[in-house]
């Protein structure tokens, strides 16, 4: 009797971790589908800044913008790192802090003193726990990050860059590719990358190559010093963005695998109660059958 009341004491608490994992993935589902709606809406405008200023770069040819250039004066750089405050999604921690410390050893490496500026909790409570100095640290991103708070922490990196404090800035966050794909990696913010020149014998056999030449208003210098330091916003505010619906996507497949797994472990403990309790009965119809005998 004992065996089968843990047995089944232990089915009902799996039961109730279920209802919890199953909640939590419908909530995180949900969360998804508006994270993934705001990630793939601003992506089009990232990608349209971005080839607008490749070819105001090309038509301009050697620009001096102070977000182009290329120093090693302070030998220090940033490094923003996008994480949880939340556990429950799997590896997707694990996974980003993992690169961020690839990076981090290679500027070192580098002879670079690193900058940490952390948001997230579970990237504060790892990078605390190595003992690690931040600089920076917030919480408050959650799900659904506001343009103007992302756009102040981009304006402040920039800031420090054109005043040459740091020489390098970077962002470790996970990029939303699709539902089933999101990798972890760090992306080079600053010094922003200089457009590579057009490869020749891109154009179909046959082809006549006509320059184009394009007229700007105002002229395409001004453009981009007003460009540049846009694009270097939209960019961090894609990260978080991405970070955001990846962090999602990983918890509703946690939460979907756990869910699956406590379904496993129910009916394994429903087998094991029902061969209890048979056991149990079989016994108690012997002891019956034994004091009638006894009797007869």
């Amino acid at each position: 009797m004992a065996k089968a009341r843990a047995i089944g004491k232990r089915r009902k608490a799996v039961q109730n971790i279920r209802k919890i994992t199953r909640t939590m993935q419908l909530i995180a589902t949900a969360r998804f589908q508006s994270a993934f709606n705001r990630a793939t809406a601003t992506k089009p405008y990232v990608e349209s800044i971005a080839r607008l200023v490749e070819e105001l770069s090309r038509s301009q040819g050697d620009i001096g913008h102070p977000l182009l250039r290329t120093t090693e004066e302070s030998g220090k750089s940033i490094l923003l790192v996008l994480t949880s405050n939340r556990g429950l999604c799997g590896g997707y921690n694990a996974a980003l802090l993992r690169v961020a410390m690839d990076h981090l050893r290679a500027e070192e490496n580098a002879g670079r003193e690193v900058e940490l500026h952390v948001v997230g909790k579970k990237g504060i409570a790892y990078f605390r726990f190595l003992g690690r100095k931040i600089a920076w640290t917030a919480t408050h991103f959650e799900g659904t990050p506001a343009y103007a708070e992302v756009e102040k922490i981009a304006q402040a990196m920039m800031d420090r860059y054109v005043a040459q404090q740091v020489d390098r800035v970077a962002v470790a966050y996970t990029r939303f590719v699709s539902a089933s794909l999101q990798y972890p990696e760090v992306m080079q913010l600053l010094p922003i990358a200089r457009p590579a020149p057009a490869a020749a014998g891109t154009q179909p056999p046959g082809a006549v190559e006509t320059p184009v030449e394009f007229e700007y208003s105002p002229p395409a210098d001004v453009l981009l010093g007003e460009l540049l330091p846009e694009m270097v916003k939209v960019r961090v505010f894609q990260c978080f963005n991405d970070a955001a619906v990846s962090e999602q996507t990983a918890r509703m497949v946690a939460m979907k695998a756990a869910t699956d797994a406590a379904g496993d472990m129910i009916r394994g403990l429903t087998q094991r109660l029902n061969r209890a309790r048979q056991s149990q009965i079989t016994l108690e119809l012997l002891d019956i059958v034994a004091g009638a005998e006894a009797l007869a």
